[in-house]
């Protein structure tokens, strides 16, 4: 079946391939036989915290889950529907041995996946998803069953949500509220349709909320942080200040400003760069983006003397970064961004409030802020793939990709990547102006299809 993990956990349709019930059961037992593993000396029992976003194969992979933790000796924790980032933030408040989220991001509904978070409240490192693999795969699993009183038992932790919501207040200053400011927020129809709400609500913000009504099969579709068409119009219509749109699991933010203009995650990180620079937050002086990181987004940092670090695509690799050289922030323009003096890992609902603050603090509306960077005309076109074989080998595209670079010069870039947790190939050109970039985007897609298609 080959590799179980990809770039961000596994994931895939839904009652297929490495997301059945069966293969969900196996993963977490062989979680639960690691996270044993720790406990051995001590003599106590682990526990696991499960949480997961609304969709509907959901109720199906928590339920294998439980199981296969269950049946290895660990108690599991159930925390319901959650946001990814409240599932690492309750892992480590609880001293849980592991966290694990049910959940395909932004994934289309009938995709699933499983993320695992460790004690530390840190994506699992790659060596301890490269063991839990290999014991799923080579069916060493199979054979390790405690009996009788050695079972694991499973109970729900009812409070969750209010730890989670007051862990996020909390990241808001001291003494500010958003009295007075209007926030459109789209909930994506997943996880954050709750929580989210209520945090900006008790902060004192006057709230409107789109797509929060989750059916186990509206997830994603055509609202959050990957189709703002209906927060743009939402927020023009009340005359809102801010807009804020959020991914299915909850760990992206895209926000929209007064005016109804789309805002990305490097325009964001920008905002909130600037700002710490100014309150002599930035440590070490430096911010991670990624490959994808607009090169107006570089380009606003060196204006502003602030040294950028360039990761791989995924927040995982964003975070790595920023830990091994020191940095408080990072993210990508896809609306992950890391507070890394706040939390271990991208978290939408964090992000919106500490935008929000530097919105109330400076008096400036969010238009203006968003001035720090001028974003180049980007085109990103998905392709479709049969198979991925290394993008540098396919002489006809490198060609193509060569003739792109030469066309735009120091004016542009391009980058042609696989997606880490899909079979499609995604094609980025950025331009100096919207009609150079959508041709030459254009161009190399026809030259994947032709190659991969």
């Amino acid at each position: 079946m080959g590799k179980l993990f990809g770039t961000d956990g596994v994931r895939g349709m839904a009652n297929e391939g490495n997301m059945t019930a069966e293969m969900v059961l196996q993963i977490g037992r062989a979680t639960a036989y690691v996270c044993k593993e720790y406990h051995k000396e001590k003599g106590t029992r682990p526990r696991i915290v499960i949480g997961k976003d609304t969709r509907l194969s959901g109720y199906m992979m928590e339920n294998a889950l439980t199981a296969g933790i269950c049946s290895m000796g660990v108690d599991v924790l159930l925390l319901g529907p959650l946001p990814t980032p409240a599932v690492a933030f309750i892992t480590q408040s609880m001293r849980a041995d592991a966290g694990i989220v049910i959940s395909a991001s932004h994934n289309p509904y009938y995709d699933n996946g499983i993320k695992i978070f460790s004690r530390t409240g840190y994506k699992l490192p790659d060596f301890e998803e490269g063991e839990i693999e290999e014991l799923v795969l080579s069916g060493r699993i199979n054979n390790i069953r405690p009996t009788a009183n050695e079972v694991g038992k499973a109970r729900r932790i009812d409070d969750a949500m209010g730890r989670y919501i007051e862990f996020c207040k909390n990241t808001f200053p001291d003494g500010m509220t958003l009295d007075g400011m209007k926030v459109v927020l789209d909930c994506s129809n997943g996880a954050t349709y709750k929580c989210a709400p209520l945090i900006f609500s008790e902060l004192g913000a006057d709230v409107t909320t789109i797509h929060a009504k989750p059916n186990g099969m509206n997830i994603n579709d055509e609202c959050g942080s990957q189709f703002t068409a209906d927060l743009v119009r939402e927020v023009k219509a009340a005359g809102a200040d801010v807009g804020l749109a959020f991914d299915g699991d909850g760990d992206r933010l895209i926000a929209v400003d007064e005016n109804g203009r789309e805002l990305s995650g490097d325009q964001i990180i920008a905002i909130c760069t600037k700002t710490y620079k100014e309150r002599g937050l930035l440590a070490n002086n430096r911010v991670v983006g990624t490959v994808m990181s607009n090169v107006g987004f570089h380009a606003a940092m060196k204006q502003l003397d602030i040294e950028v670090d360039v990761a791989a695509v995924g927040d995982r690799y964003v975070l790595e970064m920023m830990i091994e050289n020191g940095a408080v922030l990072g993210g990508e323009a896809s609306g992950h961004v890391i507070f890394h003096n706040y939390h271990t890992t991208g978290d939408g609902i964090v992000s919106a409030l500490q935008l929000l603050s530097i919105v109330m603090e400076s008096g400036k509306p969010l238009s203006e802020l968003a001035l720090v960077m001028k974003v180049f005309p980007q085109k990103l076109i998905n392709v479709d793939v049969k198979e991925k074989p290394p993008v540098e080998d396919i002489a006809e595209l490198q060609k193509a990709i060569k003739a792109a670079e030469a066309e735009l010069g120091d004016q542009g870039r391009v980058l042609i990547r696989y997606s880490g947790t899909q079979p499609m190939c995604r094609v980025m050109v950025e331009g100096p102006t919207e009609e150079i970039t959508n041709a030459i985007a254009q161009r190399l897609v026809d030259v994947v299809k032709s190659c991969l298609g």
